[in-house]
């Protein structure tokens, strides 16, 4: 896993700016740095070494040194790739996985993307067209960002690489504070700094005479087949699935797995075989998973190593991993993730992890909603959004949420796995709300468009692999890995395992039993039942314990209260919103969150920075 930086046009001191630049993503690869610089052009790299330890530095060149090379990932068929390409012509001066990618490009053009099987993103300099090409991978599980300043083109692994770059205009993007405040992250290609983009997941880029392009290349999309009965699809999931992990197990260094109770880590971190498993937990009752993960590690016999996250330690954590996320991301859950990857480094270089198994195989407990209340919606639509307003204006619990929900339609109350602030609420909590900036529906409309002819579930899940999966889920694997030059690899999150999930029915991924079902039955031949069938808790953080309690609810009032806070929100509404949360009328937790984690990372780019 590595990091890179990079960007066109003519600046005084080159060298040096891209070195500064390169100083801001040290983390990505302390193992060592490369530079190309050539007329108009500058390539920074940073290494994390996985393969061909020696070998593999970059950048990396073609035969005649007409393609130069960056890249962020692993290419896990690249020995298949390799020999197809040596057959062909080319020769290779390294054993690493990167080198594959620009001898196809050379042979495929951008061609070659159909061809990979991995996690990535890079960018290619053609010397003879004067060009730049770069991608993205299938699901967006590498980061890359780029933008457009002064005549000049940025790109980098991680947005706080630009800080250095002379062209470079940090301002402010509020577009992207009101979307977030409803999402809980930033859910379109803007980021909150003002002309800077990311790249969308499965697509590419190129950039010549000033003229950037972008294209999709790959799009997940679910084709239920009918007539096969459920044990060949576990057959089927077993067998693709245990050939994922060996794929993603392939390294020169050694590889470990996180481990919580839930089935996906429980099903990688045996499919794998191991030696060691990580773990974190809180100690609050119903906040720790560590029994559960030394359990079933006594089950597999693995090491398993775990760590007790203290408050103290969790919210002292709060602003460096604001500024190693680049964007503000309220899930709770990412402080957590930091604290796994920050064991996990002390041991090992390599990790595996379960994201994108709720995706891929329907796995989020909100997914049964649509059979749940089957009965309820032969009420007529009218009927149902007079009851859901009637419904508004009581506390908001659990039934009274369903009678909320229930009166809208799927495209108005699904964004995806967080709904923080409704419109309404954004309006009179934001000092300047823009009635002419997307509301939430204007960006899930897309999605749901494409996805029209399928089932309720299909589509929420067809949205959350757009949204949820590369906007807050795969932010925070690659964000707080990298933190600690830690490599994180996802093996649910393959082509090939997506091509299997696509295919199977609906009611095997999810049904009124469980959700995940097929997936839960692979996982059965390998697990223990009470592991395999455990509901899905999520990364559990007792967040609204801590807002009652003094300490941190006063470091709440005080952030609230800041000038920071008044510059863009009615801060007697946030006042409110923590008061009623402490006295137990509400559960805010999640909309208090939402706003701190704005205010501490604002704090972190716009006023210390």
């Amino acid at each position: 896993m590595c990091g890179f930086v990079g960007f066109t046009g003519y600046i005084e001191n080159q060298e040096v700016v891209l070195q500064r630049m390169l100083d801001k993503i040290v983390h990505r690869g302390p193992d060592s740095e490369g530079k190309y610089i050539d007329h108009g052009v500058a390539l920074g790299f940073r290494r994390l070494s996985i393969i061909d330890l020696d070998g593999g530095n970059q950048p990396l060149f073609n035969e005649d040194r007409s393609l130069v090379l960056v890249f962020n990932g692993e290419i896990y068929n690249y020995q298949t790739l390799r020999k197809k390409l040596v057959e062909q012509g080319h020769r290779f001066v390294t054993d690493a996985d990167s080198e594959v990618l620009v001898h196809a490009y050379e042979q495929y053009g951008t061609g070659m993307l159909r061809q990979l099987r991995g996690m990535f993103s890079f960018v290619i300099w053609d010397k003879r067209r004067q060009s730049l090409f770069g991608a993205r991978d299938f699901f967006g599980i590498k980061p890359l960002y780029y933008a457009c300043m002064d005549g000049g083109f940025l790109f980098a692994s991680e947005i706080k690489s630009f800080l250095p770059h002379p062209c470079f205009r940090k301002c402010l993007n509020e577009r992207a504070l009101q979307s977030y405040l409803t999402f809980q992250y930033s859910p379109t290609t803007e980021t909150f700094f003002q002309d800077v983009y990311k790249l969308p997941a499965a697509h590419y880029f190129t950039y010549s005479n000033g003229l950037l392009k972008t294209h999709r290349y790959w799009e997940p999309r679910f084709h239920p087949q009918e007539g096969r009965s459920l044990d060949e699809w576990v057959d089927d999931i077993d067998t693709v699935f245990s050939d994922s992990v060996r794929s993603h197990k392939i390294s020169d260094v050694e590889v470990g797995s996180f481990l919580s109770s839930g089935v996906d880590s429980s099903y990688v971190a045996c499919e794998a075989k191991v030696d060691k498993t990580f773990t974190v937990g809180f100690d609050n009752s119903g906040y720790s998973e560590i029994s559960y993960a030394q359990e079933l590690s006594r089950y597999i016999h693995v090491e398993n190593f775990s760590h007790i996250i203290t408050p103290e330690e969790y919210w002292q954590s709060l602003s460096p991993i604001q500024y190693q996320m680049d964007e503000p991301l309220a899930d709770p859950a990412a402080i957590a993730l930091y604290f796994v990857c920050r064991e996990a480094a002390k041991k090992v270089k390599v990790v595996l992890s379960g994201e994108g198994a709720d995706e891929i195989f329907g796995g989020y407990n909100i997914y049964k909603e649509p059979m749940s209340a089957r009965g309820y919606n032969t009420i007529p639509m009218p009927v149902r959004r007079c009851i859901g307003g009637i419904a508004r204006q009581f506390p908001h619990k659990r039934g009274v949420n369903f009678l909320i929900r229930r009166g809208k339609t799927l495209q108005e109350r699904f964004i995806g796995g967080a709904y923080i602030f409704d419109p309404d609420e954004s309006r009179g909590l934001l000092c300047r709300y823009r009635e002419d900036f997307p509301s939430p529906q204007d960006i899930t409309r897309p999605f749901y468009e494409k996805a029209k002819e399928w089932d309720d579930v299909t589509q929420m899940q067809y949205l959350d692999l757009h949204l949820w999966l590369t906007g807050d889920i795969l932010l925070k694997a690659d964000k707080m890995s990298m933190a600690h030059s830690l490599e994180l690899r996802v093996p649910f999150l393959d082509k090939e395992v997506m091509a299997l999930a696509s295919r199977i029915p609906t009611r095997y991924r999810v049904n009124k039993e469980n959700t995940k079902y097929a997936m839960r039955q692979a996982a059965l031949r390998k697990l223990p039942p009470q592991t395999a069938n455990k509901k899905k808790l999520g990364f559990p953080v007792p967040i609204r314990v801590w807002l009652k309690e003094e300490p941190y609810f006063q470091m709440i009032k005080q952030a609230f209260t800041s000038d920071i806070a008044e510059r863009f929100f009615h801060t007697d509404m946030l006042l409110r919103l923590l008061e009623d949360h402490r006295a137990g009328h509400y559960d805010n937790s999640r909309k208090i969150w939402t706003v701190f984690t704005f205010l501490i990372w604002y704090n972190e780019y716009f006023v210390k920075r």
